[in-house]
């Protein structure tokens, strides 16, 4: 994967995040009648400026791609003539105000929202959640799930997707609860059995917590054979093709799939060397696979897919679709879920119970919309729509210089009946770009120590 891939996967990222919430700050202001003098996505030197609309609103695209802004008009920032004064953001009602500012946030959620719901609606091939076998030692093997398993639901709740019991069995780790799983097993008799989660440690959910629990994804034995190689990636560059039968990798003989994919991982941005048989020929090509970071790891991946038998891939995977009112139910419960996950993750990071170490930096969600936008469409999609739910978490966040901080102003002035003075606001908004250095401190060594340790 190259540079060039992922930092334009990481600008088209921000650039469409930065207008879906600066829109929504943008859409309320116009409908409260307030003026809006500039749109600009980015910060800095303006690259190009367009005058639209009646009230000749500047739509801006600027220099530095990190953020963007909405300048209304405000009569704390620049003479206002009097016939414009009742459209002057600061001359509005606090209740107005406090609309304008949280629908920023609010069109984060909603675009999430949108998202997840076409994915559901357009269905999405995943696999089923059928269990390998737990390793020793692990919570799973103590709870008695054995090879084969199929989850039916998590305490009373049906699932049908691998990502699915993933999602609900991180939940569980980080709120330490015992979850009663029923199962499926390979005869059919249905059982249940309790996963306790309670001493679970937090500060590993954010890792690979499901490999630590001993949940597995059952991976049947295929044969070595390239049903998909993804476009750009290192099997592709390297010139391997679909239907090619790899019989050796780095010298040593491949009994199925699993073997290259071993042998991938464990060479992470150096040759392999793969010994091929295409249309009855003997091929050698040497691959090198792209480094990526899974579970605070650096590994390689080829990027290329098994041939998968269509009898095996009844068994193994699931296409998931809804009707548009239970896809937008879906999707709306989605985005709660993982926005109240986020802040559950930071509250126990504040307290101590979860290391700082999973904060990410503009480093590592650049890397992850590049390997996102290398799986294609699908998972690109999934990937913006999980960060716009980050954004607007962190944006109402009650720190001074966010959206969050003025909505806290806003609702001491409701509680008062005055706004805070103008002594306290210049003190909370030192106070939050305290903050907000710091944590951007924390995300860029986190961002650098993934990078050069790995």
């Amino acid at each position: 994967m190259s540079f060039l891939h992922t930092a334009v996967s990481f600008i088209i990222a921000l650039g469409v995040l930065i207008v879906v919430h600066e829109y929504g700050h943008y859409l309320m202001a116009r409908l409260c009648n307030v003026r809006v003098l500039r749109f600009s996505v980015g910060f800095g030197r303006s690259l190009a400026t367009w005058r639209l609309g009646r009230d000749a609103t500047e739509w801006t695209i600027a220099a530095i791609p990190f953020g963007g802004y909405v300048k209304m008009l405000d009569e704390r920032e620049a003479p206002v003539a009097p016939g414009e004064l009742p459209r002057a953001f600061n001359r509005q009602s606090v209740w107005r105000r406090f609309l304008i500012v949280i629908a920023g946030p609010l069109f984060n959620f909603l675009f999430a929202i949108a998202v997840y719901a076409g994915l559901y609606m357009y269905g999405m091939p995943e696999a089923r959640p059928v269990l390998a076998q737990p390793a020793a030692g692990t919570l799973a093997q103590s709870a008695g799930f054995s090879a084969g398993d199929t989850v039916r639901s998590i305490d009373g709740d049906a699932l049908s997707t691998w990502q699915e019991l993933r999602w609900r069995v991180l939940q569980g780790a980080l709120q330490r609860e015992a979850l009663r799983i029923e199962v499926a097993d390979t005869r059919g008799d249905i059982s249940t059995h309790v996963l306790d989660l309670r001493n679970y440690p937090s500060d590993d959910v954010e890792s690979d917590a499901l490999e630590r629990i001993g949940f597995r994804l059952h991976r049947p034995p295929l044969d070595p054979v390239l049903g998909q190689v993804v476009a750009g990636g290192a099997a592709e560059r390297a010139g391997l093709r679909a239907g090619d039968r790899v019989t050796h990798a780095d010298g040593g003989r491949v009994a199925d799939w699993g073997a290259v994919v071993q042998s991938g991982r464990s060479h992470a941005g150096a040759v392999l060397g793969l010994a091929v048989e295409r249309d009855g020929s003997q091929l050698r090509i040497d691959v090198v696979p792209d480094t990526v970071n899974e579970g605070g790891s650096r590994v390689g991946r080829i990027g290329a897919a098994p041939r998968i038998p269509a009898a095996e891939t009844e068994r193994s995977v699931v296409r998931v679709s809804y009707g548009p009112l239970d896809s937008l139910a879906k999707a709306a419960a989605k985005t709660w879920d993982i926005s109240i996950f986020s802040l559950r993750m930071l509250g126990k990071m504040l307290i101590g119970e979860v290391s700082w170490k999973h904060l990410s930096g503009p480093v590592t969600i650049a890397d992850y919309a590049g390997q996102s936008a290398q799986m294609g469409w699908l998972a690109y999609a999934t990937f913006l729509a999980l960060i716009s739910i980050s954004l607007g978490v962190l944006n109402l966040l009650p720190i001074p210089l966010l959206d969050g901080g003025h909505l806290m102003y806003y609702a001491v002035e409701i509680i008062k009946g005055s706004p805070v003075s103008e002594c306290a606001m210049e003190f909370g908004q030192r106070v939050g770009l305290a903050l907000l250095l710091v944590v951007m401190a924390f995300a860029f060594y986190n961002d650098l120590n993934r990078l050069f340790s790995g």
